[in-house]
């Protein structure tokens, strides 16, 4: 197993999604990515990267006062050395979230690390992508994210909920695409059918803007 990734940024932040949204995060973003979604915000991640020891990777890391650590890409579950990684965070008493997009095997990752993953939905493009066999390895403390670009999403998300019987297992977050879903018409879906998940908005957008990287 090679010592290094390659890494497209290291950045101190406001966690924008997930259950642990508002936090400061510490964010590793690896190179790379097997998926090609319609909506992805992150296409510099593709290919622009440097290599970085794991021993660099956990230095920079520790200058940030946080003890909240996300690993994104890309995805960052395509380079074998991320494993080692997650586990030398999460011996340094780090909580780990790992990004990932749903495609790639996930039994590798430490059983302490929080999974936020991502399941494709139609308007992506990458539906056919989804790894479905990976939902009965997730655990308890994993979260399940859609993004959602229509009101086809929406049905589509819903009825994968219900057929998964993900409520109840896990935290299940529903995400609109920017600029394409509009956040309360989203909310009023949700309502209006009882679904108990929770509505995310990406707050480092609303903070920084839409454009902006490293944040």
């Amino acid at each position: 197993m090679k010592d290094y990734l390659v890494v497209n940024e290291i950045f101190f932040s406001i966690q924008g999604e997930s259950s642990y949204a508002g936090r400061p995060c510490a964010f590793v973003r690896l190179a790379y990515c097997n998926l090609r979604c319609t909506y992805c915000d992150t296409e510099y991640a593709f290919s622009e990267g440097q290599k970085l020891s794991l021993d660099e990777i956990v230095s920079r890391i520790e200058g940030y006062p946080t003890d909240l650590v996300e690993i994104t890409g890309g995805e960052p579950l395509l380079q074998s050395s991320v494993f080692p990684l997650i586990k030398r965070f999460l011996d340094d008493g780090k909580t780990v979230l790992i990004e990932t997009g749903g495609s790639i095997d996930v039994r590798p990752v430490d059983s302490r690390a929080v999974l936020i993953y991502d399941i494709k939905c139609p308007d992506s493009g990458m539906e056919e992508k989804n790894s479905w066999e990976n939902l009965p390895h997730l655990k308890a403390q994993d979260e399940i994210k859609f993004v959602l670009g229509s009101r086809r999403d929406y049905d589509w998300a819903r009825t994968k909920i219900r057929e998964w019987g993900l409520l109840g297992k896990h935290t299940v977050l529903f995400s609109p695409v920017w600029d394409q879903l509009d956040l309360r018409e989203l909310a009023e879906w949700v309502l209006e059918d009882g679904l108990l998940v929770r509505l995310q908005v990406q707050l480092h957008k609303i903070l920084w803007g839409a454009e902006t990287r490293g944040v």
